[in-house]
């Protein structure tokens, strides 16, 4: 019995011996990446290339967990000033007589439309996979602008948000992206308030938020308009349903890529929303944050929307956010490492045939 016992002892102790040295080797391993991380940081930072930091220090600014990352090896004036570059004011407001909205007898058929797409099953949706150097994603044409609506639960902002295909569930859609922006501090918001007003079914919710740089709203006849900045501006503009991201930015106004410093960015998961001359509203997510794509900027945004006719477009909310669902699952991949997350609005296509106001 003792000699048993003593064995025992003996091999409890040699089992504690590995698994001390085991956790010294993944301690010292978790230190050498740290450092390997840290060092890499700042060479990216202090290494001579100006693009390489500027890069970073958007990229990792535009999430809520790791911005922190930027202001290692920078100083705060330093991080400001590549945050905040000299931009002019953007003075043009959405010229609504570029879009002629198609009737329904004109949408769809066997024949490319003017931008080479096919709607081919007839559903009036268009879902076109997106492949660039750095990012994959979607882009859904959506042919009857009536279809696009916004989904939200006022009675919930400041209580909890809802997934993407919650929203879409709820509203038997046959598709949805995310989209305004939500309060997230520490990247540890529930998406349950926006950070910008909402407009659903004509109604304005959160008219104290204002517009932020990045709302777009579909109008009465289902127009969509970009850089609306004030309450009046949206009145003037009878903006039946719409939201944004308070950052923005907009894409395309007018037919053309918004400049001034407008689309400085990192390269992060992204979610936009256009519309072409003939009305038909384009719906982007770009993935990212992986190894082999880390995502998009919104130059990268603003010439997708461009190369697929977007008169006007905006950027909406990304990173963790950025989700499509389209017939009854999602299509892309999430970037959350914490699962998919609640948000406060969605952008909703509707069946066809199925009435806004129903």
């Amino acid at each position: 019995m003792e000699e048993a016992l003593k064995s025992k002892q003996h091999i409890g102790r040699i089992i504690l011996r590995l698994l001390l040295r085991l956790l010294a080797f993944a301690l010292s391993t978790l230190a050498v990446l740290a450092v390997l991380v840290l060092c890499a940081i700042l060479i990216i930072c202090r290494g001579g290339s100006d693009s390489a930091r500027d890069t970073f220090v958007r990229s990792v600014k535009e999430t809520s967990a790791v911005g922190f990352l930027a202001d290692l090896f920078l100083s705060s004036s330093e991080v400001e000033a590549i945050l905040n570059p000299p931009v002019e004011t953007l003075a043009e407001k959405t010229d609504a007589s570029l879009v002629a909205v198609a009737r329904p007898e004109e949408l769809g058929g066997p024949e490319p439309d003017a931008w080479g797409y096919v709607d081919e099953d007839g559903d009036g949706l268009i879902l076109v996979p997106i492949k660039g150097g750095s990012y994959t994603g979607f882009m859904l044409i959506v042919l009857d602008p009536s279809r696009v609506v916004v989904g939200c639960h006022p009675g919930s902002f400041g209580g909890r948000g809802y997934t993407v295909a919650e929203f879409a569930e709820e509203a038997n859609a046959a598709a949805a992206i995310n989209a305004g922006g939500f309060e997230d501090e520490g990247g540890m918001g529930n998406g349950s308030v926006p950070d910008t007003l909402v407009v659903s079914g004509g109604e304005i919710y959160c008219s104290s938020l204002g517009l932020g740089s990045g709302f777009a709203g579909l109008d009465a006849d289902h127009v969509l308009h970009v850089g609306i900045r004030t309450l009046a501006e949206l009145r003037e503009a009878r903006i039946q349903e719409g939201c944004g991201f308070v950052h923005g930015p907009v894409l395309v106004v007018n037919g053309e890529i918004a400049s001034g410093g407008y689309l400085f960015s990192g390269l992060n998961p992204r979610t936009a929303i256009g519309q072409r001359s003939d009305g038909a509203i384009l719906l982007l997510v770009l993935d990212g944050r992986q190894p082999s794509k880390l995502g998009a900027s919104y130059l990268d945004e603003a010439e997708l929307m461009l190369r697929f006719g977007a008169v006007n477009a905006s950027n909406l909310d990304g990173g963790s956010s950025s989700l499509m669902w389209f017939n009854g699952s999602y299509v892309n991949e999430n970037a959350s490492l914490i699962g998919i997350r609640p948000v406060p609005t969605a952008f909703l296509v509707l069946q066809e045939g199925r009435d806004p106001d129903a």
